[in-house]
C-alpha cells in the first residue's frame, strides 16, 4: 500500500478512474464548491452515485481536499520564491516535517538533480523572505545549502472556477 502524503495512514491501492470519475475531478477542480446535485446532473448519474464516487475519490486519496485558490499578493504575501535545498542524505522526512512548520511554506517536493528539495514560499515582503532563508532554513541542521529564486510573475494553471 502507498503511504499517504502526510506520512500517516496507508492509502489503498490505486483504482483505475473511468470517464465519469475523470469528469467529476475536472468539475471539482474548476469549482470545488459544486453541489452533489450539480455534479450528478453534469456527469449524468444519480445524486447517490455522484456522492459515492466523490467519497471513494477522497478515501482513495485521489482528492486530497477542497480549498480556495489564493491570490497571495492580495492576501498580504506579495513576495514568492522557490528555494532549492541540498540536505544531508536520508534526512528527507525529518527536513519535510521542519519545512511544514515554516510560515508561508506552500509546496515541498523531494526532487532529483543538482539539489534535493524544492520549497515554494509566500512571504509579506523581501525582509520576511530574508529572515526565513537566513534564520529559519539555515538553522535546520540537515540543510547543507540553499538557493533562492525570486518569483517575478506567476500563473496558476489549475482550471479556473
Amino acid at each position: 500500500m502507498a503511504e499517504s502524503p502526510d506520512g500517516g495512514t496507508p492509502l489503498p491501492p490505486a483504482r483505475p478512474l473511468d470517464a465519469i470519475d475523470q469528469d467529476i475531478l475536472q468539475m471539482l477542480q474548476a469549482d470545488g464548491r459544486a453541489s452533489i446535485r450539480s455534479v450528478a446532473e453534469r456527469v449524468h448519474v444519480s445524486r447517490a452515485n455522484a456522492y459515492a464516487r466523490i467519497n471513494r475519490l477522497v478515501e482513495d486519496g485521489v482528492i486530497r481536499g477542497f480549498g480556495a485558490r489564493v491570490n497571495h499578493e492580495r492576501a498580504g504575501h506579495g513576495t514568492s520564491a522557490y528555494i532549492t535545498l541540498k540536505i544531508v542524505q536520508n534526512t528527507w522526512r525529518t527536513v519535510r516535517e521542519q519545512l511544514r512548520q515554516l510560515p508561508g511554506a506552500s509546496h515541498i517536493a523531494l526532487v532529483g538533480g543538482d539539489f534535493d528539495v524544492l520549497l515554494l514560499v509566500h512571504t509579506p515582503d523581501n525582509r520576511a523572505l530574508r529572515e526565513l532563508v537566513l534564520t529559519r532554513l539555515q538553522a535546520i541542521p540537515e540543510v547543507l545549502s540553499t538557493r533562492t529564486l525570486l518569483v517575478f510573475e506567476e500563473e496558476d494553471l489549475e482550471p479556473q472556477g
